[in-house]
């Protein structure tokens, strides 16, 4: 393994944060609060990522999957270590809280430690939220679209360790291509929901930092009761909109952005994607209509937008809807397994997986009833290989595993079961809040600096889709590939 591979794309990657925050600083400016300890510790950040880098200026880098493994690891606690420097520069919370709410960030989960948001400074606000959006393509994405330096193969080795979901396409023949046009995507859609924030009452700070949350699928805000802080009905549902679009595949959008072909949006995980969506939310409108005295048109709306939410990890609450009785807790438990699609910025175990399973699980009735006759998965009529079947088995023995030990990790410490099962689910899955203690009324600073450490490894884990991070833990990944 050439280290100086791992080593150069750090540096690289740390000097497009530095770069990044400044746009903090500019916030600073804007607003009039006192930034000079963030500029000194940016400047003094990217100053030792560009000697790293000047030490390394002659090396060319040559990706091995092996070494884009380590990386993408190895870049997560860059990404946790220089989120957390605003936050303990000028908030009073510990490095390991700066640490979890970096990565939290960063990840997409939107769990937060902070119990008021509206005390911090504009510039902390829009920092949170800036991490969110950059996350949320994947920060090697970014890496991979606009440092050329990577070479294609290399790229490509690199956007395989980061993308989620089952296989990657390549839409363009160049996988920098395809990273830049999914950021032009990404960036177009964050621009527009925007718009309509600003449109429909927000101010324009909280309708950018409401946007980079949104489209992100992140959750955080910059109001204690996140999206119920705004009265109007036109914010719930171009927040609903977009958090819908954001859990489908970014592909999928970029096929209808580039050559007007709305094929995408017809495949099964899509379908399947919006089917659920549309009957959890009936149901559970009805749910909280038979138990509340709301008019039909208020629960739906809360409802769509809860069940949004929840779908694609984004973690925004307009209500608390932990209120609204077991059943309706019930209905929203099931929304937080599904997850987005693959491809998108959405976490959980994503729909496509759940369709595999389910077409998996049809197949073995059908084998028991005609044994002699051959089975096989097919998804968009296309047949599953064994590889893909196999793979999509382990991410969910993976899966329930790493949320098993965490929630027994919570339990052993003296967490009721529900706050254990359902803060284990909301980092592991990237979700963000979940019930209990840790419910959409409440936060994670309930717990304490290794608990959080415990949970920050859960959300990269869960961000990385578990393989990416296990791999490290197998003796072959050291000894060959």
């Amino acid at each position: 393994m050439n280290f100086r591979n791992v080593l150069k794309l750090q540096s690289m990657i740390g000097m497009t944060l530095s770069a990044f925050f400044l746009l903090d600083i500019l916030v600073g400016v804007i607003y009039g609060e006192f930034y000079g300890r963030l500029l000194i510790a940016d400047g003094i950040f990217f100053v030792i990522n560009l000697l790293i880098w000047l030490l390394l200026r002659r090396h060319i880098i040559r990706f091995s999957i092996k070494e884009s493994i380590l990386s993408v690891n190895l870049l997560w606690l860059l990404l946790g270590i220089a989120g957390a420097m605003p936050l303990v520069l000028y908030t009073d919370v510990s490095f390991s809280a700066a640490f979890f709410e970096a990565v939290s960030g960063f990840t997409t989960t939107g769990a937060t430690i902070y119990n008021d948001l509206e005390v911090l400074p504009d510039m902390i606000l829009f920092h949170r939220s800036l991490m969110h959006w950059l996350g949320g393509m994947g920060i090697i994405v970014l890496g991979v679209g606009l440092l050329s330096m990577i070479n294609p193969t290399g790229s490509l080795s690199l956007f395989k360790a980061e993308s989620t979901g089952i296989t990657l396409e390549k839409f363009t023949p160049k996988i920098k291509d395809t990273a830049l046009s999914l950021w032009i995507v990404y960036i177009s859609l964050t621009l527009v929901d925007t718009v309509l924030l600003k449109l429909f009452g927000m101010n324009w700070f909280d309708a950018v930092n409401h946007a980079f949350s949104t489209i992100s699928t992140g959750g955080f805000s910059t109001k204690n009761a996140s999206l119920g802080y705004f009265a109007a009905d036109g914010i719930v549902w171009v927040t609903t909109l977009f958090m819908l679009l954001s859990g489908i595949n970014f592909l999928v959008h970029l096929k209808l952005f580039g050559k007007r072909d709305f094929s995408g949006y017809r495949s099964e995980e899509v379908v399947w994607y919006l089917k659920l969506f549309g009957l959890l939310s009936v149901v559970l409108a009805v749910i909280h209509w038979q138990g509340s005295s709301d008019g039909f048109y208020y629960s739906l709306m809360h409802a769509a937008f809860t069940i949004s939410s929840v779908m694609t990890t984004t973690g925004f609450a307009s209500l608390d809807y932990e209120q609204w009785g077991a059943a309706a807790v019930s209905v929203i438990f099931i929304a937080m397994f599904i997850g987005g699609n693959a491809g998108s910025t959405a976490g959980g175990m994503k729909v496509i997986r759940i369709v595999i399973i389910f077409k998996t699980l049809a197949s073995e009735v059908r084998r028991v009833v005609h044994p002699n006759v051959l089975h096989s998965v097919f998804v968009d009529n296309t047949k599953m290989s064994e590889r893909i079947l196999s793979a999509t088995y382990g991410f969910v023995f993976l899966f329930i595993l790493t949320l098993i030990v965490i929630a027994l990790y919570l339990f052993a410490r003296g967490f009721d079961m529900m706050t254990a099962l359902s803060g284990s689910l909301a980092v592991v899955g990237n979700i963000g809040p979940g019930f209990g203690q840790v419910g959409p009324a409440h936060n994670f600073s309930i717990f304490s600096d290794m608990d959080l450490w415990v949970l920050s490894a859960g959300m990269i884990v869960g961000r990385l889709e578990f393989y990416t991070v296990f791999v490290l833990m197998s003796r072959s990944f050291w000894k060959r590939f």
